[in-house]
């Protein structure tokens, strides 16, 4: 007869020690699982992925309905267990639901720690923690403009990402000078912010969260410090506590978790804890890799196996938010006894730093590359002694100085016990064996049969590369990918469709493609907006609300909330009259930094936001596009105007040139070149588009970047006249526009299309003629987008709209919020 076992808590750690008991003895439980959520167990990890757009919410579950059906367990969801009967063994639901166990896990994980400030109970102050916080977060979205999250931990920053995507404003609050300060140093911290401030994200570190301000729906947040910040949504991510209420109205052991042994155990006969409402040994954990641990020794011994026990973990965490790769492990900050290694590439962005101690590695950082996280998490949990070789930790096995790694790196050199999936706890050789014994192909099959990447999907690229190193290349089935997670038709596909079809609109596109997103994602709304726009430019809408932020409010958003404004200095030749009309505008509106450009422009920063559209009105120029896709700048030198060595008038051609496509909307920026001849002052060969002067003519030089990745540029062609010039350069900015992927700059895009094919798409006079006459009707539609918002009411209220009343009793906030910061301190964060 089956033994009867109740789980309360449908969640990830529960329902994972449940899949595993089923392996290890299918027909020994009649199991019930209880979970106060209206869902199926589900992904929460993924849920910050969920409200950026790029997986849906079918996309996160773990195991649907059917899972249960199959499997003989009954689901009694949308139920809180509010009564556990230790002397008859039953428990019962807050809907009348009576079951009777022999053994009993609880598995109630953790609840978000809301700070105790005056109107925390207002409307749109949410937690960060489910899924009905993620449809809320979504909804206001739809009506709302300014969010601000409160905590700068893990967690905080991938709801401020996700907010980020959904059009939304958003500002960061913290109560340290630095984010994520429990996973990283100030360094790796420092560059995650520069990367999340060019994404639009606004910091306010050394916070104190006084009052939540507003009637009956949140309208700011005053500090301590008497600042406010307007929000229409608050989102509270400071951390969580175990969820212990039932536990401790019942008489099981409660400290900050339910306390349990290595076995798991409570204090009460037949009852265990595992997951966040867990306290092994002390520590109550937050992470998906130690709860997982904990529900394989569970499940072993309620199994009747041996089993060592528990014994803790040590814990990593990973964070990916709009393509930025953070890894943290172990002791991250340096102290007396530790020695450290570190490697800093401010070209590509990388920082890596490895603490060691006597000989063995205690902790790890990694910003911006993070593919050889799993090689030293395993060093830091097995303690390995790596004296002698400590740079190898870094660089790489057989790293001789500035050579790089070995050829025998990588997965290939992996031992079969090393760990690929932290969170699942999935071996190298378990991979392996499951893709020759079971024929796995890809990498969904191998995280379908594995869990390999099943939970936060960091480790998806080990697994494809170990996939690939045992099959080869051409045995591995790919999954195909399309422009974003929405869909599965790529660019080309989608451009053809919005051609054949002439569909107009994105809603359009989303609806007759079968977008199964029907809102669309970050990713493919502004994409979108640019493919229609260059397929119909006359009958296509610009869709406003799909540009980012700069592009919504034509400045580029600075760290403190202002703007920085840029107008357009064609080819950098300025007059008297034009720089006394922007120093009267800087000092009109107290601009408190005036600075030139590396594109020879002059840049107004500190603009308030409210002030943008009586800047451009004052200023009476035409915008830079300094935060657009969009043609940026054309630098220049003298040319032969004053220099000796000048052959060409490279003012005269930058200034024809900028003036010829200013506006033009481009896959991404655009920044060409004019130098006056080969001695190249205007840096022509490291621009998307370059011209030099030598004698006789004209080179024209494509394909170039002087950004985080350095390209030197190709060498079009030779010619001879200025007209030449201009036809050459609109021809290939067409085709740069018509063949581009969004978001891809001429760098990227030329060595994936080849030189040969953008010089056989240019060899003939009727070719170029062809493109140069699609460009000229994209550039008659455009208009300076200051025009528009200057003469649209509608639009320039966006900018000018004030703060409502913000007066609020300070006295009465701070007797309320007396030790808050210790309190939140106290709270466990959840990566």
């Amino acid at each position: 007869m089956k033994r009867k076992l109740v789980l309360v808590g449908n969640g990830m750690a529960g329902v994972w020690c449940v899949e595993h008991m089923l392996k290890l003895a299918p027909q020994r439980f009649e199991v019930t699982i209880f979970g106060s959520e209206p869902h199926p167990n589900y992904n929460r990890i993924l849920l910050s992925s969920v409200l950026a757009g790029d997986s849906s919410m079918k996309d996160i579950v773990l195991n649907d309905w059917d899972w249960y059906r199959d499997n003989g367990i009954t689901l009694h969801a949308g139920h809180t267990v509010t009564k556990i009967d230790k002397a008859k063994r039953t428990v019962t639901s807050d809907k009348g639901v009576t079951v009777p166990y022999d053994e009993l896990i609880l598995a109630t994980g953790s609840r978000a720690f809301i700070l105790p400030v005056p109107g925390a109970d207002k409307e749109g102050v949410i937690a960060f923690r489910d899924i009905k916080d993620c449809e809320t977060m979504m909804e206001s979205a739809k009506k709302y403009k300014k969010a601000v999250v409160i905590g700068g931990g893990l967690l905080g920053l991938e709801a401020a990402r996700g907010l980020l995507n959904l059009n939304m404003e958003v500002s960061v609050v913290h109560i340290h000078d630095y984010v994520m300060e429990r996973q990283l140093d100030q360094t790796a911290s420092s560059m995650l912010r520069t990367e999340l401030e060019a994404q639009g994200m606004k910091f306010l570190l050394q916070k104190h969260t006084e009052q939540i301000l507003g009637r009956d729906r949140v309208t700011g947040v005053k500090f301590k410090d008497g600042s406010v910040v307007e929000a229409d949504l608050v989102v509270m991510a400071v951390g969580i506590r175990p969820n212990v209420a039932i536990a401790k109205d019942h008489g099981i052991e409660v400290n900050r978790g339910i306390v349990v042994n290595d076995f798991l155990e409570t204090n009460v006969p037949n009852i265990y804890a595992v997951g966040e409402c867990a306290e092994h040994r002390g520590v109550a954990y937050g992470l998906v890799a130690p709860l997982y641990e904990q529900g394989d020794v569970l499940a072993k011994r309620l199994c009747g196996l041996e089993v060592s026990g528990y014994e803790g973990s040590v814990t990593s965490t990973k964070l990916k938010v709009s393509g930025v790769d953070v890894f943290s492990a172990g002791q991250y900050r340096e102290a007396p006894g530790t020695r450290a290694i570190k490697v800093v590439d401010e070209f590509d962005g990388i920082y890596k730093k490895v603490l060691i101690r006597d000989g063995k590695v205690v902790g790890a950082v990694m910003f911006g590359d993070t593919s050889d996280s799993t090689r030293i998490f395993k060093l830091i949990r097995t303690g390995e002694d790596v004296s002698g070789r400590e740079k190898e930790v870094v660089l790489g096995e057989g790293f001789g100085g500035a050579g790089g790694k070995s050829a025998g790196s990588g997965v290939a050199a992996m031992a079969d016990d090393e760990i690929i999936c932290g969170c699942n706890g999935v071996s190298k050789g378990a991979i392996v064996k499951a893709i020759n014994e079971q024929g796995l192909t890809s990498v969904d099959a191998i995280k379908a049969c594995t869990g390999a990447s099943r939970s936060c999907g960091g480790c998806k690229p080990l697994v494809g590369e170990v996939l690939q190193c045992t099959l080869g290349a051409d045995g591995v089935t790919a999954a195909k990918e399309g422009i974003c997670g929405c869909t599965t038709l790529g660019r080309d596909e989608v451009v053809e469709a919005i051609r054949s079809m002439h569909l107009t609109t994105s809603k359009e596109v989303m609806n007759v493609l079968g977008w199964e997103n029907t809102e669309g994602c970050s990713k493919c709304r502004p994409a979108l907006n640019y493919y229609l726009g260059m397929v119909w430019p006359v009958e296509h809408e610009e869709e406003r609300e799909s540009r980012f932020v700069n592009e919504r409010n034509h400045a580029n958003i600075q760290k403190d909330g202002t703007y920085s404004v840029i107008p357009r200095i064609y080819g950098g030749v300025t007059s008297p009259q034009e720089l006394k009309r922007i120093a009267e505008v800087a000092e009109k509106y107290e601009v408190p930094l005036v600075k030139f450009t590396g594109g020879q422009r002059l840049d107004l920063l500190g603009v308030k936001k409210e002030d943008l559209p009586k800047v451009w009105e004052d200023l009476d120029m035409p915008s830079g596009y300094g935060y657009g896709k969009a043609l940026r700048t054309v630098k220049t030198c003298v040319g032969n105007t004053f220099c000796r060595f000048g052959t060409q008038d490279a003012m005269g051609m930058g200034i024809a040139i900028e003036r010829r496509f200013e506006r033009l909307n481009t896959p991404a920026k655009v920044k060409i070149a004019v130098s006056g001849c080969p001695r190249n002052c205007a840096e022509a060969t490291i621009k998307d588009f370059g011209i030099v002067a030598i004698d006789g003519g004209w080179e024209l030089h494509v394909g170039g970047n002087g950004g985080v990745k350095v390209r030197a540029t190709d060498l079009l062609c030779k010619v001879k006249t200025e007209e030449e010039v201009m036809e050459y350069a609109a021809a290939y900015l067409q085709f740069y526009r018509e063949t581009g992927k969004w978001n891809e700059r001429t760098s990227e895009w030329l060595p994936r299309v080849g030189l040969e094919t953008v010089r056989a798409a240019l060899d003939t006079p009727e070719k170029r003629q062809a493109l140069v006459a699609r460009i000229d009707e994209a550039l008659q539609v455009m208009t300076d987008p200051w025009k528009e918002i200057i003469e649209t009411p509608s639009l320039r209220a966006t900018f000018e709209e004030l703060p409502g009343s913000l007066a609020v009793d300070a006295s009465a906030a701070a007797e309320a919020a007396a030790g808050l910061e210790s309190e939140a301190a106290a709270a466990v964060e959840r990566p």
